[in-house]
């Protein structure tokens, strides 16, 4: 028998150890799900006050243009993602998905403009394809780095502000998906105001030489404590977010996923810049014509989380599965269960009634718009 692959480890290990963390398997790392303080408890104070969360799994990339011009490396990202990177200004972001030819999803991503580079931010689980699909499409005309020296913590909630202006001020002054270099306790950061929670807060990329210092400094701080990755999910379902491999995945078109809302009207049917991407023509005619099946979000009756993996019905007794849940939980903020699943288009209305099987019953479930909870970025 082969022996297991071992883990990895981000920078912060040493540190999440001595906070008393919950070190499990994700994702080829061993990360904290949670502390001492438990899901719920870290879930509600990322709602009230602020939550620091350990990303350094994630992969963090560079694309240079070889000719020097952003506009060039602009335009070769462009050949991968149906998303308008050309048109995305110095010191801004954008949510943007890697399609494979047949339309499906191959992993979503952070995109930003950093003047005389693109920097990117790509799912753990993806990151060694990425970084491969990226140097095989676009070597002949940029150079793709991996920041392997660099690790990446998230400071989400209403008190994130606050604190992270406590070591740079000029935080304040940034708005949703701004993107700026930042000097933190003399290390050069990488700050983007954004995050996987649905509430205000930041990403912060830092050299990981310096991350546990950065990180033990906003812990130091009444409003930030230490957050794992199972209220992480918890704090994403409730905002309507997707889980790369859950949610969304290469069985999944992005119309299918009901994120087309990322795609720009430059790259859509009759746009200056329309397709050019893998998987055009799957794309362009569901944003046209529809796809067969949606990503909804669902709300059971009661107080039961229904799970992934659920299968969903139309009906309460016989007939066969309309529809599967992909991602849910129990949502602390709303003190009920919420979950997100595809169904087919004409069962994706809101307020449609189906059934999920929970353990062998089926249990009543609304079709709800996302977020479930309303986000609180700030946007000017």
């Amino acid at each position: 028998m082969a022996e297991p692959t071992p883990l990895n480890r981000t920078p912060l290990y040493d540190l999440h150890r001595s906070l008393g963390g919950k070190m499990v398997p994700f994702a080829g790392y061993e990360m904290p799900v949670q502390y001492s303080a438990g899901v719920m408890k870290e879930h509600l104070h990322t709602r009230a006050a602020a939550g620091l969360f350990d990303v350094s799994h994630m992969g963090q990339v560079a694309i240079r243009p070889q000719s020097g011009a952003i506009e060039d490396a602009a335009l070769a990202l462009e050949r991968l993602v149906p998303v308008d990177i050309l048109g995305l200004k110095e010191g801004r972001q954008r949510y943007g998905i890697f399609t494979d030819e047949t339309g499906g999803i191959l992993d979503d991503l952070m995109i930003a403009n950093r003047g005389d580079h693109l920097f990117l931010v790509v799912n753990a689980a993806c990151k060694a394809e990425d970084v491969a699909h990226l140097k095989d499409q676009l070597s002949s005309s940029c150079e793709v780095e991996e920041l392997v020296d660099r690790a990446l913590i998230a400071l989400q909630g209403p008190k994130a502000e606050i604190a992270l202006a406590m070591l740079a001020p000029e935080v304040s002054e940034m708005r949703f998906m701004d993107v700026r270099s930042v000097d933190l306790l003399g290390a050069p950061a990488i700050v983007s105001r954004s995050g996987y929670t649905g509430e205000d807060g930041f990403e912060i990329s830092v050299p990981a030489s310096r991350v546990e210092d950065v990180a033990r400094a906003l812990l130091d701080m009444d409003a930030v404590e230490p957050i794992g990755l199972g209220a992480r999910d918890s704090l994403r379902l409730e905002a309507g977010l997707c889980l790369y491999g859950n949610d969304i995945d290469r069985s999944t078109s992005p119309v299918e996923g009901a994120i087309e809302w990322a795609i720009q009207k430059v790259r859509r049917p009759g746009g200056e810049r329309a397709g050019g991407f893998p998987g055009e023509d799957r794309i362009l005619s569901e944003l046209t014509d529809g796809p067969s099946r949606r990503r909804v979000g669902l709300k059971p009756e009661g107080r039961a989380p229904v799970r992934a993996g659920a299968e969903l019905f139309a009906d309460e007794d016989g007939g066969e599965p309309i529809g599967r849940v992909t991602s849910g939980g129990f949502g602390p903020t709303l003190e009920a269960p919420v979950a997100m699943g595809y169904v087919p288009l004409k069962q994706s209305e809101s307020g449609t009634r189906l059934f999920a099987d929970l353990r062998g019953r089926r249990i009543p479930v609304t079709v709800t718009p996302t977020p479930f909870v309303e986000p609180h970025y700030k946007r000017r």
